[in-house]
């Protein structure tokens, strides 16, 4: 038996640029963290005396004789993808809903490599890792999306991620004192607005405007290197909030369906009752926002948001892990 645990995670600044339209041109970089909230993958190789071959726990039950027959697209892509021919049992758990904002669908693909090979008894490093996610994410299953979640998923931790024209990217961790990441994590509030969305679909429209929106990519782009700034110095921690509003509203004209009326009508209420600013996670539409509050004004605005359900949350610095290594046969058999 395999568990992989894989974190979640909170871009600041950059998105956008790390979509290959535009980094393969101009490059990329963004700001973001991973969160102690985790998908679990659990695979084992399944034993021969059922009349299915694997088994496959989400959602939904799938009982069937190929990968080819798998309803889920990732796991389908990622076994065809690895020319995985024995059966396996694979089951899925979140801490939070999937197609939200925190970049659960390259979590999943990222633990589900880590599971897989792991289960073939190879290890395979982070980089390894984020680089295939990221390949079998837009060239196998034809999604609409960047790169900084699976390099995030693979690494973990609060880090500046540099991506180049040729695709390669650097992880550099953010050198900034504890007391300061302390007191970034009590100024924000993670709101979850209650409706998920397919980010891939909205990312499309996204993508298709990026020839067309180059100041404001430039802008967020240059948003990375002045919110890197006030975390690493002594500058009022409030200049991270007001960078957050202003990369916000460059975000939202990206795209018609990044940010639908009843979003606008949350930030505004926060903003209202005294949240410096904030943005919606992921490609938009719904999902989690994020909030920058000054913890003196947080009743405030979570009474301001009508009884949205708020998510406590930390920083994290794992990245992907093997939380179970159990090696065994083929037939299912323990060899240890």
């Amino acid at each position: 038996m395999i568990i992989t645990r894989t974190p979640l995670r909170i871009s600041f600044f950059g998105g956008g640029t790390d979509y290959p339209t535009w980094f393969q041109e101009h490059g990329g970089a963004v700001l973001a963290t991973t969160i102690d909230k985790y998908v679990y993958l659990h695979c084992r190789y399944l034993p021969p005396f059922f009349d299915f071959k694997s088994r496959i726990v989400w959602s939904k039950i799938e009982q069937v004789q190929s990968p080819a027959e798998i309803a889920h697209p990732a796991i389908r892509g990622v076994l065809e993808w690895l020319k995985v021919e024995d059966g396996v049992e694979i089951h899925h758990h979140g801490d939070l809903p999937a197609r939200t904002g925190l970049g659960s669908s390259s979590s999943f693909t990222v633990g589900l490599l880590h599971a897989l090979y792991a289960l073939r008894g190879k290890l395979v490093s982070k980089r390894d890792l984020a680089e295939q996610a990221i390949y079998v994410e837009q060239q196998v299953l034809l999604e609409n999306v960047g790169v900084q979640d699976q390099i995030l998923a693979a690494f973990g931790g609060f880090n500046r991620v540099d991506i180049h024209v040729d695709g390669s990217f650097e992880v550099a961790p953010l050198v900034v004192r504890t007391e300061r990441l302390e007191e970034l994590q009590r100024h924000l509030l993670l709101v979850y607005t209650g409706l998920s969305r397919h980010a891939s679909e909205i990312a499309a429209e996204q993508v298709s405007s990026i020839p067309d929106k180059g100041r404001e990519l430039r802008t967020m782009r240059a948003l990375v290197d002045e919110a890197q700034g006030v975390l690493c110095s002594d500058r009022p921690l409030e200049e991270f909030g007001r960078l957050l509003h202003e990369s916000w509203e460059l975000k939202r004209t990206l795209s018609s369906k990044i940010a639908p009326a009843f979003v606008d009508e949350i930030y505004a209420a926060a903003r209202k009752a005294g949240a410096r600013g904030g943005k919606l996670l992921g490609a938009g539409g719904g999902g989690f926002m994020l909030l920058f509050v000054e913890p003196a004004r947080r009743k405030a605005v979570v009474d301001s948001l009508n009884g949205l359900l708020t998510v406590p949350f930390r920083f994290e610095r794992s990245g992907t892990q093997l939380v179970l290594y159990e090696a065994g046969s083929r037939n299912g058999e323990s060899t240890g």
